[in-house]
C-alpha cells in the first residue's frame, strides 16, 4: 500500500460517489483542500465508456469529449496540462498536450482513486495547477489465488468488452495480472446530418463515420508486502486504435475512394493508434514515527496519426499514410519521507525529477522535437493544535528547462519572388524556476467542519505552447505557438463547509482563482490553409465558483441527492479583455433518488435528472450554446454464487434521446451533437 495515500478502512456511500474514510469527519479533517476519495465499488457500479466518464458524477469533475471513445479530464474547468493524472504516485505522461488524446489507462485496473480539486503543485509540481486525479492499483491479494472476470457492453456504439484479473499471495510475496479487451463501432448521434463549413453532410443511420475503435490493455504486478517494508514492480501496456471522424478530416468522404459506410466497425483512414508502456518500481520503509517512499518509472508513449496522402496548401502529395508520429520517453524518480517528531507535528518532505525525450516524424507537422528536464523539492508541516483544529503549511522550489529543436518544411513555399523551406519552429532553449507555497486550516465543532486553503501554483509552458505551427484537423483549426511565453502562475483560495448528522450531509466548496499570466489558445477571425487560426497568448484571468452537494437519507432504503457547480471566468487584460475563456464550462445541476435493498444480496435502483445551463459567455468568434437536460437511470445488484460474488450494473444515459451540444466539446464546432440514448451493462464475477 502507498503510505502517502493514507487510505482509511471503511466507506460512506453517497449517491454520486463512495467516499472512503474512517468517518465523514475524519475524512474532512484529513486535508484543508477539497478532495474526494472514490472506491473500487463506485468505479464498477458506475462503469461508463471511459475512466473520466465514470468519474463525471463528482461535482467539479468533467469528461471533455474528444470523440472516438476518448475523453479528457477537467477539474473546475481546467484540464490538459493544468491537472496531473498520477498512477501510484508517478505522473502519467502520455501525449497529453494534444487535444484529441485521451488517457492511456486501463480503468479496470484501478482499485481506488482520489480527486484533489484546486492547486496541488506543492506536492505534485508543475501541471497540478488545477488539481490532481490520483489512481492507485496497489491492492494486495489476500489469498493464495483470487480473481475477477467482467463482461460489459454499450448500445450506442455497440461496444463489447471483457476484463480479467488474477492474483495471489504466498507468505509475503504477491502477484497480479490483468487483461482487458474492448471493441466498439461508430458512435450514434440524434441527427441525420451536420453542417461543416457550409457543407451539409448526411449521416448514414445517424452514425459518425469512422469513429470505431479498439483497446488492448495488459498489466503485471510483482511485490513483497511486509509490516515495515513493501516493494513492488508494475509493468503495464495500453494500446488503442481508433478512427477520426472522416467528414471532419479535410472532407475525405467527398474525395476518397474509401467506402466509409460499408461497415460501422471498420477503422479506416484517417486513424490514430497509441501504445503506452509503463514500468514502475515503488518501495516504502516505515516505522511507528517515520516512513520513506521511493519510486522509479519509465514510460514510453508511441502515437501514430495516419491519413490518406493528400496535398494541402503548397505541400505536394505525400509519400505515405503516416501523417504524424510521436515517440515520447519519460524517466521519473521520486523520493519522499514523512516523520512525526512530536505528538502534534507531521512533517513531509520530498524531491522528484523528470526527463522527457520526444521525437516526431511523418509528413505533417504541428509540434517539433523536444527535450525537457525538471527538478523539484518540497517540505510540508501538518500541526494538530487539538482534535478540533489542524494547521498546515508548505514550501516548494521547482526548476525546469526545455529545448525545442528547429524544423523546416520538407517542401518549398513561395515567398515573394523565391521559394523557401519554411521554418515552422526555431531552435529554442528556455529555463524556468519558481517558489510556490501553500497554507491551510481545518476546524470542526459540533456538526460542522470548516476548512480553507490558500496557495500559489506554477506551470511551465509546454513545448506545444512554445513551438506549435500547423493544422490540427481533428479539432478543426490551425494552431500557432509563441516562444516567449512566461511561466503560468496561479493564486487560489479554497474553502470547504460541511454540516452532517445521521441522515443529512451538506457540502459547499467555494473558491476564487487569479492567474497573472494565463496561457490559452486565442481564437481569431483569420484563416490559414482553410482553417481558423488559434494562437497562444497570455492574459490576466479571474476565476471563481463553487460546488455544492446535499445527501438526504429519507429512510433506511431511500436516499435523495442534489448537487451542482458553477464557474465564472473573465479575462482582465489582453485583446479579449472582458470576455471569458474559450470552451468555458456552464453551470450544471443534478437531482437524483436512489432505492437500496438487501434481497439475496445488496442492490439499488436509481434515477436522476441532469441539467446544464446555456453558455452565453463566449470568446468571439465562439458561438453560444443552448442549455439542456437529460434523464438517466441506473441499477445494480450483488449476489452470492457459492463462495463467489456476482455483480451486475446497468446504466441508461439520455433515456429520452435528447439532441444537445456540450459547450466544452470540439465536435460542437462542426454541428455534431452529443451521443444519443445509451444503455451500458456490466456483469462481473469475483472468485
Amino acid at each position: 500500500m502507498l503510505w502517502m495515500a493514507e487510505v482509511p478502512d471503511s466507506t460512506i456511500k453517497l449517491q454520486g460517489v463512495t467516499v472512503t474514510g474512517k468517518s465523514k469527519r475524519d475524512y474532512q479533517m484529513k486535508s484543508s483542500q477539497s478532495s474526494v476519495q472514490v472506491s473500487h465499488d463506485f468505479l464498477e457500479t458506475n462503469l461508463a465508456g471511459s475512466l473520466m466518464q465514470t468519474l463525471e458524477g463528482i461535482p467539479g469533475v468533467k469528461a471533455m469529449s474528444i470523440g472516438s471513445g476518448q475523453s479528457k479530464p477537467t477539474i473546475r474547468g481546467l484540464g490538459f496540462n493544468r491537472m496531473v493524472v498520477s498512477e501510484n504516485g508517478i505522473k502519467h505522461e502520455g501525449q497529453q498536450w494534444g487535444d484529441d488524446h485521451g488517457l492511456e489507462i486501463d480503468q479496470f485496473t484501478v482499485d481506488h482513486a482520489e480527486v484533489i480539486k484546486g492547486p496541488a503543485a506543492l506536492l505534485y509540481g508543475s501541471d497540478a495547477i488545477g488539481g490532481v486525479l490520483s489512481l492507485y492499483t496497489n491492492h494486495v491479494p489476500l489469498s493464495r489465488f483470487e480473481g475477477a472476470v467482467q463482461l460489459f457492453g454499450r448500445t450506442n456504439n455497440e461496444q463489447m468488452g471483457a476484463s480479467a484479473r488474477i492474483g495471489g499471495k504466498h507468505d509475503r510475496f504477491f502477484y497480479r495480472a490483468h487483461l482487458t479487451l474492448i471493441d466498439y463501432a461508430d458512435f450514434k448521434v440524434p441527427t441525420d446530418s451536420i453542417q461543416y463549413y457550409s457543407y451539409w453532410i448526411p449521416l448514414k443511420d445517424q452514425r459518425l463515420r469512422n469513429t470505431a475503435g479498439l483497446e488492448r490493455d495488459g498489466s503485471l504486478v510483482f511485490g513483497y508486502s511486509g509490516y515495515h517494508f513493501n516493494t513492488d514492480i508494475h509493468i503495464t501496456d495500453s494500446y488503442s486504435k481508433s478512427g477520426f471522424f472522416a467528414n471532419a478530416h479535410g472532407l475525405e468522404v467527398r474525395l476518397s475512394d474509401i467506402d466509409y459506410d460499408h461497415s460501422r466497425r471498420d477503422i479506416d483512414l484517417p486513424m490514430q493508434s497509441v501504445n503506452h508502456l509503463n514500468v514502475l518500481s515503488h518501495t516504502t520503509w516505515r516505522d511507528e514515527q517515520w516512513a520513506i517512499e521511493a519510486s522509479l518509472s519509465y514510460q514510453n508513449n508511441l502515437r501514430k496519426e495516419q491519413s490518406e496522402p493528400i496535398s494541402h496548401g503548397y505541400m505536394p502529395t505525400p509519400w505515405s499514410t503516416m501523417e504524424r508520429r510521436f515517440n515520447k520517453s519519460t524517466y521519473s524518480a521520486k523520493l519522499g519521507m514523512k516523520v512525526q517528531p512530536g505528538e502534534h507535528h507531521t512533517i513531509s518532505a520530498g524531491i522528484n525529477t523528470e526527463y522527457q525525450h520526444n521525437r516526431r516524424s511523418g509528413w505533417g507537422f504541428i509540434i517539433p522535437d523536444f527535450e525537457t528536464f525538471s527538478f523539484g523539492g518540497y517540505v510540508f508541516d501538518k500541526y494538530s493544535v487539538s482534535e478540533r483544529l489542524i494547521l498546515n503549511a508548505g514550501l516548494r522550489y521547482d526548476y525546469a528547462q526545455t529545448h525545442i529543436h528547429s524544423y523546416h518544411d520538407w517542401y518549398k513555399t513561395p515567398v515573394g519572388n523565391d521559394s523557401v523551406y519554411k521554418e515552422r519552429s526555431a531552435d529554442i532553449h528556455r529555463h524556468f524556476n519558481s517558489l510556490t507555497w501553500s497554507a491551510g486550516v481545518n476546524y470542526n465543532v459540533g456538526h460542522w467542519v470548516i476548512k480553507a486553503n490558500v496557495g500559489k501554483s506554477f506551470r511551465v509552458p509546454i513545448p506545444k505552447e512554445l513551438g506549435a505551427d500547423g493544422i490540427n484537423y481533428h479539432i478543426f483549426r490551425y494552431e500557432r505557438g509563441r516562444s516567449s511565453l512566461d511561466p503560468e502562475e496561479s493564486y487560489q483560495l479554497d474553502a470547504g463547509i460541511n454540516w452532517s448528522n445521521d441522515v443529512l450531509n451538506i457540502q459547499v466548496d467555494p473558491y476564487v482563482n487569479f492567474f497573472p499570466n494565463y496561457i490559452y489558445l486565442n481564437p481569431t477571425s483569420e484563416y490559414v490553409e482553410g482553417l481558423q487560426l488559434y494562437h497562444y497568448t497570455q492574459a490576466k484571468v479571474l476565476r471563481y465558483g463553487f460546488e455544492a452537494q446535499v445527501n438526504y437519507a429519507i429512510t433506511t432504503h431511500w436516499e435523495a441527492e442534489l448537487k451542482g457547480e458553477y464557474l465564472y471566468a473573465e479575462q482582465k487584460s489582453g485583446e479579449k479583455k472582458g470576455y471569458t475563456l474559450p470552451f468555458s464550462t456552464p453551470w450544471s445541476a443534478e437531482a437524483g433518488v436512489k432505492y437500496s435493498f438487501n434481497w439475496r444480496g445488496e442492490g439499488f435502483l436509481g434515477m436522476n435528472v441532469h441539467i446544464v445551463g446555456a453558455q452565453n459567455e463566449i470568446v468571439p468568434p465562439e458561438k453560444p450554446t443552448d442549455g439542456y437536460w437529460t434523464l438517466n437511470a441506473a441499477a445494480g445488484k450483488h449476489f452470492s454464487l457459492g463462495k463467489n460474488t456476482v455483480k451486475v450494473a446497468l446504466h441508461a444515459d439520455n433515456l429520452l434521446n435528447k439532441r444537445y451540444y456540450d459547450h466544452t466539446s470540439y465536435y460542437r464546432l462542426i454541428d455534431v451533437p452529443e451521443p444519443g440514448r445509451n444503455l451500458s451493462l456490466m456483469v462481473g464475477l469475483d472468485f
